[in-house]
């Protein structure tokens, strides 16, 4: 990575996770719009890559020295192309070798929930914007467009808007699960079977969208096991840190990010009162847990 002697405070950093994030929603917004839900595969793709490609230009103009891990910048996204965009490859991320040397690295997932961006009508969608600096999560925001408001960190806590964002407390004796749409919640089922609770199984589409539902109190936890990437978490998991919220995996390890595999198979999200219980559940229902 080129050096870069500009310094940025950690306040330009939770503003610019927000405001691009935010930036971003509207395109997509906008994309809607434009290209209509007649063809979800282009729409998702459109989508896709026209919130990539202004999220890196965005980040190379605005923090020239720091690395980006973009889900779309992956060699395996070169396919993709927007309509009426250039017919070109999506910006690359940065090398990974300069990527793991460096010491600011933004993760950024410019779509999260395509399938349901792609459906008219759904708002649970959201485009994530996190920056890793020094083996820590330091900033984050999760716009969540269709539904008008930006979750976001802030020096000493988070915010969604302009209000004060902190996890709320379950109820005694109850808890709501968000869980996939898409994919059968086989071992979340499991789990509510063995927990001594009233257990309810809330679906919700993108993983922003169920994260952000327990930051703003519509469900209790967010268990997942099964395949994502740090992508998909990174800034979902700033924002509930930063909102007191217990996140990790779903061992109880920390969440590890800007790793050479950005494989990040599992998630646990509740707030710390309902942590051991939901450890503890997983743990013995482990047998269940995806290979």
């Amino acid at each position: 990575m080129t050096a870069h002697t500009t310094e940025h405070t950690a306040a330009d950093d939770h503003a610019l996770a927000a405001d691009l994030a935010t930036e971003a929603g509207r395109l997509l917004l906008a994309v809607r719009k434009e290209v209509g839900h007649g063809d979800p595969r282009a729409l998702k793709d459109t989508g896709d890559l026209r919130a990539h490609e202004h999220l890196m230009a965005a980040l190379a103009e605005r923090r020239p020295g720091d690395a980006v891990l973009s889900e779309e910048g992956r060699a395996s996204a070169a396919g993709k192309r927007s309509r009426g965009g250039a017919d070109r490859a999506p910006t690359g991320n940065t090398r990974d070798a300069d990527r793991l040397a460096a010491d600011r690295v933004w993760i950024v997932d410019p779509l999260d929930g395509t399938r349901e961006y792609s459906e008219e009508g759904r708002a649970d969608w959201a485009v994530h914007v996190a920056l890793w600096v020094k083996g820590e999560l330091a900033a984050g925001a999760v716009a969540l467009p269709a539904q008008g408001v930006t979750l976001r960190t802030v020096v000493g806590g988070a915010k969604a808007g302009e209000q004060d964002l902190r996890v709320p407390e379950p109820e005694p004796g109850r808890l709501r699960i968000a869980v996939s749409r898409t994919r059968p919640p086989a071992f979340v089922q499991r789990l509510a079977d063995a927990l001594d609770l009233d257990v309810t199984l809330v679906p919700i589409g993108s993983a922003g969208a169920k994260i952000s539902a327990v930051l703003l109190g519509e469900v209790d936890a967010y268990v997942h096991a099964g395949g994502q990437y740090e992508w998909d978490s990174a800034a979902p998991a700033a924002v509930a840190l930063a909102a007191g919220a217990h996140a990790s995996r779903v061992d109880g390890s920390p969440l590890a990010y800007n790793r050479p595999d950005p494989t990040l198979p599992d998630i646990l999200v509740c707030h710390p009162v309902s942590a051991s219980t939901l450890l503890t559940g997983i743990r013995d229902v482990s047998d269940a847990l995806p290979g």
